[in-house]
């Protein structure tokens, strides 16, 4: 019997599952999340190569200098310093005729950062400001290999056989040390920004990363991590013979290299054989779990660049034991094929990489699907009689199911689309699109995938000031406050008369002057909320709407008060003079003004007007003032005459409490008058 009528199901043999190795020889990568890769030649297999870090590590015989082609370059042999001209790229002495400071003294290392420059001697490191113009100090040291200045007044320096790092100011003064715990030898040495440490070593061939600081323990980095917090320089190569930069040029990005005397020479050949040849991996038995288990494929998902290959073998067994001539061997450049084996419970995978030295293939994953499930199940059994024809339509049958397995993976994964937390930031202006939104161009992708999650909740809310109070906050990071200029709306009524004088005596029927239909501006009209029945509000209160203000009245407007205007009623016009409109307000610097008031206008309802308003422009009482935005409200200190700062009586201090007694806080429309109970802040 086979295991056909079980359900299909795979293996992987990946860095999270694991690669079951038994023996490999010449690849690396077990535990690195890229994939397999050939070994690097020399002593440490896995690398990083020396040359690999020259971009940030130079040779102590380089720095770079302040700007993109500046470098300093130290002949041992001659005693000299060389600096190259930014125009010409020439190598010439630091110092001219007749301003050198002497030959130097054994010299073992330069380092520069920004304006400073430090020259490493056998038993002292000189220390320089502006570029070699003026000497700073000079540091004593016991046997100094790698200098480096810190942003600051300081420079690191670490000597032969200890990998902790002495610090010194400019003058040579003795500030302390810095233990990285790191083991073996010091290879290089530099600083970051943030007063971050860069240390490269040495331990038996093996070169580590480590990064650390003053506020930080040193730990273990990788060199992905290098790169993303230092920019490479133009160094690309070193050898015996000298060093090559690549830099940017008119035609683009050219090669230039000199020898360590400063003199050009040609550009080297590429290196070659930075990886080994060849390597192998061989895995454990694999266990299906089925006896006589039919072993359906392999899927190898690798990067094959030219001039390497990927090889796969694989034989099954049903217990174990097998000939070297049971192997199957995948096809030249094949990472996807049918295993062609007897039934069996166990598999072993063989892998074999090759390449020519300059590049190495890497092997991601490798999927086993077993059993061998496919369409041929669904036929009739006559189809299946003959044993030659049925496994002829077995494979023939899996190129389809191929295909149609890949669709239907696709339709599967479809959902995972529409998940703004997990799609690449490319794919977030065609997400927005599916929904109707769009994006400002400056915004970042952290706050586009904020808006496609709470587009749902924006939708159903949409045209309320809550959505666009949450709209502003998510794009601009703060909350606004939403002014409804209706809700402000609270004309003055005059109070009701003692015996029954009731609304015709409040709306003023009489025809002089601030009389009648209000004439005159700041007169009241008697329409407000609550008119007739009870106790309006007091005059000085609340404000005032004059009728003949807000339009042209026959008889009652002055020539050229008042505007014309044909719609609506006219004693409805305090209740539509704010109707449908409103403000945002925000504090000064929170928002770019042009963006806030496109993003109201898309959020605003069609049938409202909305204006924008930032702090900062001064504070009016009355015209431009929002507590909370752009005002704040504090009781006065307790007045102290006589003291370190004497009290102006009127101006600086209140001597007695207010009418209603003392109050140790201010209420807004309670007890309050600027410049009495409260101060502007």
């Amino acid at each position: 019997m086979t295991c056909t009528p079980h359900p299909a199901t795979f293996r992987l043999l990946d860095a999270y599952v694991g690669w079951d190795e038994q023996e490999a020889h010449g690849i690396v990568g077990f535990d690195d999340a890229a994939g397999l890769r050939l070994a690097y030649r020399g002593p440490a297999p896995e690398g990083p190569t020396r040359a690999a870090l020259l971009p940030w590590f130079p040779d102590p015989r380089l720095a770079p200098g302040c700007g993109p082609c500046a470098w300093y370059l130290l002949v041992p042999d001659e005693r000299r310093l060389l600096r190259r001209d930014v125009c010409s790229g020439a190598f010439t002495p630091l110092w001219p005729p007749g301003r050198d400071p002497g030959p130097l003294r054994e010299p073992v290392s330069v380092a520069a950062r920004g304006h400073r420059l430090a020259v490493v001697e056998s038993d002292r490191v000189l220390v320089w400001r502006r570029e070699g113009e003026q000497l700073a100090g000079v540091i004593r040291a016991e046997r100094p290999r790698w200098a480096a200045p810190t942003l600051g007044d300081e420079v690191l320096v670490a000597c032969q056989g200890s990998t902790e790092l002495r610090r010194f100011d400019s003058t040579g003064g003795f500030r302390g040390v810095l233990r990285t715990g790191a083991r073996g030898e010091v290879i290089g040495l530099r600083t970051g920004p943030e007063r971050t440490v860069w240390l490269l070593t040495d331990d038996g061939g093996r070169l580590r990363i480590h990064r650390g600081g003053h506020r930080g323990p040193f730990r273990t980095v990788t060199v992905d991590e290098l790169a993303a917090a230092l920019p490479p320089s133009a160094l690309t190569s070193a050898d015996e013979d000298g060093f090559c930069l690549s830099e940017k040029g008119p035609d683009g990005p050219a090669t230039t290299c000199y020898t360590w005397q400063g003199l050009p020479r040609d550009p080297a050949p590429p290196a070659t054989g930075t990886y080994v040849a060849g390597g192998s991996y061989v895995t454990t038995l694999i266990d299906s779990g089925v006896s006589r288990c039919r072993w359906h494929r392999v899927r190898v998902d690798a990067d094959v660049p030219a001039g390497t290959a990927v090889a796969v073998g694989i034989v099954v067994s049903e217990d174990g034991r097998y000939e070297e001539s049971d192997w199957q061997a995948s096809a030249a450049g094949a990472t996807d094929f049918l295993v062609d084996q007897p039934p069996g419970r166990f598999l072993r995978l063989r892998l074999r990489l090759s390449g020519d030295g300059g590049a190495t293939p890497v092997v991601r994953r490798i999927r086993l699907d077993f059993p061998r499930v496919t369409s041929a199940d669904l036929l009739p059994p006559a189809f299946r009689q003959d044993p030659a024809a049925d496994d002829f339509t077995e494979r023939f049958l899996s190129l389809f199911d191929a295909t149609l397995a890949q669709l239907d993976r696709v339709i599967e994964r479809y959902p995972a689309l529409l998940d703004p937390a997990g799609v690449p930031d490319r794919v977030l202006p065609w997400l927005a699109g599916l929904l109707g939104l769009s994006f400002e161009a400056g915004w970042d992708a952290s706050t586009r995938r904020a808006l496609l999650a709470a587009a749902p909740q924006l939708y159903r809310r949409r045209g309320t000031p809550w959505a666009l109070r949450e709209a502003v906050r998510l794009v601009f990071g703060v909350a606004p406050v939403i002014d409804e200029l209706a809700t402000d709306r609270r004309w003055a009524h005059l109070r009701e008369a003692v015996g029954g004088l009731g609304t015709a005596q409040a709306q003023g029927q009489g025809q002089g002057p601030g009389q009648g239909q209000g004439q005159g501006p700041g007169q009241g009209q008697g329409q407000g909320p609550g008119q007739g029945q009870g106790p309006g509000q007091g005059l000085g209160a609340v404000r005032l709407f004059g009728r003949s203000a807000s339009r042209f009245r026959a008889g009652g407007s002055a020539l050229g008060t008042a505007p014309l205007r044909a719609f609506g009623v006219p004693d409805g016009d305090p209740f539509t003079t704010h109707a449908h409109r409103f403000r945002v307000l925000l504090p000064v610097g929170s928002a770019d003004g042009a963006a806030l008031r496109r993003l109201v206008e898309r959020q605003a309802p069609a049938h409202t007007v909305g204006s924008v308003r930032t702090g900062g422009a001064g504070f009016v009482v009355g015209s431009r003032s929002t507590v909370g935005v752009d005002t704040g409200f504090a009781p006065l200190p307790a007045p102290v005459l006589g003291g370190a700062h004497p009290v102006r009586l009127n101006r600086d201090g209140v001597l007695r409490p207010g009418p209603r007694g003392s109050r140790p806080g201010v209420g807004v429309g309670v007890v309050s008058a600027v410049g009495v109970h409260t101060r502007v802040s």
